[in-house]
């Protein structure tokens, strides 16, 4: 049997169902588990407290279940389950809205997994050995609980896995094949690419925030930095923007805005796009805008990098500050998850400061409901941002 012994003391962490479970709280390993494989989690008493995945690192194991139930595919169909059964209840499921997260790791209760749903199609990410080993059952057990609403799985795990474990995983489809990559998201259709594009090919998690951008647009001429597929940009659009412009250092990511714009605005004027670095755009721009947005990517993917992070978005929030018209809406964020909302803050309060604007903070942001947070693993809050009002 493979099992995992916890030194005397170390099991506290797993009474209040925290689902890691780190190097340093265990006595010794029993049936030499090799990474990703299932392992029973005793305290030092020899009593069961867990199930999980093991793995190589400082977490070495990632909780299924306080249980001592069997992981199969049964497991996995009634997790999902419950899962779809949160999204309809949050009433991110409708006529109107066909994107979503399904599983969001351990908000879901399914660590190292992450599944987006792009209309009849699922795109499934793992970031653990355990789920990916595991993916052909997943696989199985989202097309029973999804049924006939689910058309196609795409498995995208190439830069999300651990690179020491050397899996050689490549992406590809395990259901399906359909290339339709259109979606909607309340009411706006959009390209998703989920074969090249980053994350799952779309930002799902700031739906919530593009609906808010979509009110204080009106009348104003709108920044869009770190564009990407310029989500924010077609927001604003339908929110009645004079003009909007999307900046993003990819071609790519500039081509998909425009052919996103098109699907829902075809031949607008209002509308430009730049495929240039952020800083070298907002230090010789021009145009007086009055609705900046400033949502770039994660500035600090690890502890160690926290510091150069905070100098990152302080430099960039004081350009924003430099440069918005008197009476103008910022937009900031971090999806850091090393960077929390205290600090965050700080680094926003610094570049205001330095930038001698007085401003009041108006709606502070996260992630979405399809996003949760479970209440035993705090660290699973990454999203931040602030609506701020600059005088």
């Amino acid at each position: 049997m493979k099992s995992i012994i916890l030194k005397r003391g170390k099991d506290e962490s797993l009474k209040r169902f925290h689902p890691w479970i780190f190097s340093g709280a265990i006595h010794h390993v029993n049936g030499k588990p090799e990474e990703g494989d299932i392992v029973t989690v005793f305290t030092s008493e020899n009593e069961y407290i867990a199930t999980g995945h093991y793995q190589i690192g400082s977490i070495m194991v990632r909780v299924l279940s306080f249980e001592n139930e069997t992981i199969d595919q049964h497991f996995y169909e009634r997790k999902l389950t419950i899962a779809k059964d949160v999204r309809h209840s949050i009433g991110v499921i409708n006529s109107n809205n066909n994107t979503y997260r399904l599983v969001h790791g351990e908000g879901d209760n399914l660590p190292g997994l992450v599944i987006d749903i792009y209309g009849n199609t699922a795109v499934m990410q793992a970031h653990s050995v355990g789920m990916h080993r595991e993916r052909q059952i997943i696989a199985q057990a989202l097309k029973a609980v999804m049924s006939d609403d689910l058309q196609n799985i795409y498995y995208k795990s190439e830069t999300t896995l651990p690179f020491k474990a050397d899996l050689g995983q490549e992406n590809g489809f395990l259901l399906g094949g359909d290339t339709n990559d259109v979606a909607m998201e309340n009411g706006l259709k959009f390209h998703v690419d989920w074969l090249k594009g980053q994350k799952t090919g779309f930002f799902v998690d700031q739906r919530d925030n593009r609906s808010l951008l979509e009110r204080y647009a009106k009348g104003r001429k709108v920044l869009n930095m770190f564009c990407y597929t310029g989500g924010f940009s077609f927001y604003a659009m339908r929110g009645d923007a004079q003009l909007v412009h999307s900046v993003d250092s990819s071609q790519k990511a500039i081509d998909l805005t425009n052919a996103n714009v098109a699907l829902n605005f075809p031949d607008d004027p209002r509308h430009e796009a730049f495929a240039e670095d952020a800083f070298k755009f907002m230090e010789k721009m021009e145009t007086p805008y009055d609705l900046i947005i400033l949502d770039p990517p994660a500035f600090a993917k690890h502890k160690d990098a926290l510091h150069n992070a905070l100098k990152g978005y302080t430099r960039l929030n004081k350009k924003a500050f430099e440069k918005i018209k008197p009476g103008g809406i910022l937009f900031t964020f971090s999806c850091s998850q090393a960077v929390n909302k205290d600090q965050f803050r700080m680094a926003v309060f610094t570049a205001a400061a330095s930038a001698r604007r007085k401003v009041r903070i108006l709606h502070q942001l996260h992630q979405p409901a399809d996003h949760p947070i479970n209440i035993y693993h705090p660290e699973g809050e990454y999203l931040k941002g602030l609506v701020l009002y600059v005088e």
